[in-house]
């Protein structure tokens, strides 16, 4: 043949074995944007179509339209990737917040109320039982029945009764104190919340609402588990008269008449309304101001515990000759004792035999006893409002 007839390879040294102009708009006559699949020589007609030679036609690329095989494979693939790559950075996070918050127990309550009044119940029995040999030294040295001091009354209750002595009536306080802790810790929310501005709003009340809040759940609770109150001094003063709980309510109603059973209810109500509106009081004012200074929304059990602590040992010594009042017209006429007809007589009484001493007699037992009762208290209520939630994922 001619030199003429078929141009030369190497006229267009630029393409590597490309054979320009031969009816192909672009190397190897593939369109653009197509890649032949398997390869670039997957095949003789694919071959043939970089020289001129022409593919069947049902082998030919229908205008670009041919699907490659494995494609939709090939996208899931990478895809996939992509998605396992988020699910383990979104599971890194998941444990680390773990690991930075520990165990994350939740429990799932719907009903707002029923998660507070639960709350409220298991932080009173869980506090009131912590403290439970405090609180019964402290009784005795109200009405002077052991001895005159912590160290006396202990020594003559281990002699007597030995550790159970300590715990005695202990099972009727929790009785008392899980109803009466879970009434008080739920209107005190209802209230305040209701009574409480929004964000942009003036104050409805002159007052603070936690200062009001916390009198409406001392006064609630109290006029609610009152009896029990009463019947568990009787069991703890007058050791041997009572068999138990009810053997105690039926003796008191069937000797002394219903109306014992609310004896000295008077002075609890005057006790309980500045002792509660100041322990709510101080506490809600003492976690706002621990925000403000550190600057944290959250607060720590350990910072909930030293809070509620504090507040209630302001609360506790601003009212405590309310409480001592109310303790002597308990116990009544036990031993000879004298019978008040009000606070008032109780009060001045008091005053005339033993001074102002008389009226703070048991003060240091009973700080040491309300003082940590109320820091537990909180600590557990505001543990608890965290693990039982509304829905998964709710703080």
């Amino acid at each position: 043949m001619g030199r003429g007839g078929i141009p030369s390879i190497d006229d267009k040294r630029d393409r590597l074995f490309s054979i320009s102009d031969l009816g192909s708009p672009s190397p190897w006559g593939i369109q653009d944007g197509y890649y032949p699949p398997g390869g670039l020589f997957a095949s003789v007609n694919q071959i043939g179509m970089g020289f001129g030679a022409q593919p069947s036609s049902s082998d030919s690329p229908n205008n670009g339209d041919e699907k490659l095989p494995y494609a939709e494979l090939f996208v899931k693939y990478v895809q996939s990737l992509g998605k396992v790559e988020n699910d383990g950075v979104k599971a890194e996070e998941r444990n680390k917040s773990r690991k930075k918050g520990g165990l994350q127990l939740k429990i799932k309550i719907r009903n707002p109320s029923l998660r507070r009044l639960i709350s409220g119940a298991i932080a009173g029995a869980v506090s009131r039982t912590a403290v439970a040999p405090l609180e019964t030294i402290r009784t005795h040295l109200m009405v002077g029945s052991s001895g005159h001091s912590s160290t006396e009354v202990f020594g003559n209750i281990m002699k007597t009764d030995g550790w159970k002595g300590l715990f005695r009536g202990n099972l009727v306080n929790v009785i008392r104190v899980a109803p009466s802790k879970a009434i008080e810790l739920f209107v005190y929310d209802t209230v305040n919340k209701n009574l409480s501005p929004k964000p942009g709003e003036q104050p409805k009340l002159p007052v603070s609402p936690s200062l009001l809040a916390g009198a409406c759940a001392g006064v609630s609770s109290t006029i609610c588990t009152y009896p029990l109150e009463l019947v568990k001094t009787r069991l703890t003063i007058q050791r041997g008269v009572y068999d138990g709980l009810l053997d105690a309510f039926l003796k008191i109603i069937r000797d002394e008449g219903p109306g014992e059973l609310y004896r000295g209810l008077a002075p609890s109500l005057i006790g309980v309304i500045p002792y509660s509106g100041t322990n709510y009081f101080a506490y809600d004012t003492l976690r706002k101001a621990y925000r403000k200074i550190f600057k944290q929304e959250k607060i720590g059990n350990i910072e909930t515990l030293l809070i509620g602590s504090a507040a209630g040992a302001i609360s506790s010594s601003a009212t405590f000759p309310l409480e001592v009042a109310r303790k002597h017209m308990q116990v009544g006429a036990l031993s000879g004792r004298q019978v008040y007809k009000n606070v008032i007589h109780a009060l001045v009484s008091i005053l005339e035999q033993e001074g102002i001493p008389g009226l703070y007699r048991g003060l240091g037992p009973s700080c040491m006893k309300l003082v940590p009762a109320a820091g537990i208290s909180f600590m557990c209520y505001e543990a608890c409002k965290r693990i039982l939630v509304e829905a998964d994922g709710e703080e």
